[in-house]
């Protein structure tokens, strides 16, 4: 029964308190729920805490066979610069966040950050579900991929790119800045590039996934918080890239940080 029925800024109707969108292709109503309310401070803190501890897992099997400790109070005693998390160099005895490594915290972020959530705001499970694909698929293994595989691509066709850019034959301070930015362009392109492929690909392949799986048109377009996750994927490519180098694996360390994003993303998804 209809007990109420309004009108807001001239583009969304409302029918008992829950908008009615107007699909024009199909040039039918389709209904959605609307969020009355936000959800609180403490359910997002619930949701990032869960999502922390299923990346943390992971993230202490890698550690330890990087050769780390994982007594609490040898972790104490130890210099937080030296800690598995934070330590950089030397570089045969840091963690190395490869491909296999990101996916598996991200796969725990997701899993905790799932778990959080429904915990919190059970009424919105499916949406979080959806999410998991969303967010796995689409920011965390197509991405890392792509990137896997232009790093791959370029680290082989690196030598012959960098001898066509164009380079200037003097030796002066400007010769050797600008030389050493033109070498380092095909390089740029070839992350920048990969990673872009990668976002849409993902972002494409999750839908289409999330259709099939509820039978329901999905359009979730390419939010700002899903480059978060793609951190680790410009990281990764650049260490790749930059096999053995120090810089590369310094960027690095901020990849388990990241990665909470992925968790807390699924966890706080509601039906909108």
């Amino acid at each position: 029964m209809i007990s109420k029925i309004s009108f807001a800024d001239n583009k969304k109707y409302y029918l008992n308190n829950a908008p009615l969108g107007v699909n024009k292709e199909a040039s039918s109503f389709t209904h959605s729920y609307l969020e009355h309310s936000d959800l609180t401070l403490k359910q997002k803190a619930t949701v990032l805490g869960t999502s922390a501890i299923g990346l943390a897992i992971p993230l202490a099997f890698f550690s330890k066979k990087a050769g780390f400790s994982l007594n609490p109070a040898k972790i104490l005693r130890t210099p937080i610069k030296d800690w598995a998390l934070f330590k950089y160099k030397p570089l045969d005895k840091v963690v190395d966040y490869g491909a296999i490594p990101i996916v598996s915290m991200a796969t725990g972020s997701v899993a905790g950050g799932f778990a959080g959530g429904v915990l919190v705001d059970k009424d919105n499970t499916k949406a979080k579900k959806r999410e998991v694909l969303s967010q796995l698929l689409g920011d965390v293994i197509v991405p890392i991929t792509c990137v896997w595989s232009g790093a791959k691509v370029f680290k082989h066709f690196e030598k012959t790119l960098q001898k066509i850019m164009p380079k200037i034959s003097k030796e002066n301070k400007f010769a050797k800045v600008f030389n050493a930015i033109s070498e380092n362009i095909p390089n740029a392109a070839a992350t920048l590039g990969s990673l872009g492929v990668g976002i849409i690909a993902g972002n494409k392949v999750s839908n289409e996934i999330n259709e099939k799986l509820y039978n329901m048109k999905v359009e979730r377009g390419i939010k700002a918080t899903d480059f978060a996750p793609h951190v680790d994927d410009l990281c990764m490519s650049i260490s790749m890239v930059n096999e053995g180098s120090t810089f590369g694996t310094l960027l690095g360390r901020v990849i388990p940080l990241a990665l909470l994003v992925p968790g807390y993303e699924t966890g706080t998804a509601r039906e909108k």
